[in-house]
C-alpha cells in the first residue's frame, strides 16, 4: 500500500510502499503523534523511514489493492 507523509515547510512529500495494512499505519501514526516520538515506517524493501512526529504535516494511506496483470477489459 502506498503511504505519503508530509512534512511541516517542504514542499517534496516521502512516498513509500508499505507492507502493513491501513490499520496498521495508522496506528503507529497515531502513536508517534500523541506520544511526540518520530514516526518509523518500514517499506517494502525493507528500508526504515524515520520522520519526527513533530514536524509531520499529514500523512495519507492509500488504499489496498491488488495489482492488475494483463491487458484486457476491467
Amino acid at each position: 500500500m502506498e503511504v505519503k507523509i508530509g512534512i511541516q515547510n517542504i514542499s517534496r512529500e516521502i512516498v513509500l510502499e508499505s507492507t502493513q495494512d491501513a490499520d496498521a499505519v495508522a496506528k503507529v501514526v497515531g502513536e508517534a503523534i500523541a506520544k511526540g516520538t518520530e514516526l518509523r515506517l518500514t517499506d517494502e524493501k525493507g528500508r526504515q523511514i524515520i520522520v519526527p512526529a513533530s514536524v509531520l504535516g499529514y500523512v495519507e494511506i492509500g488504499a489496498e489493492e491488488t495489482r492488475r496483470v494483463g491487458f484486457g477489459a476491467l
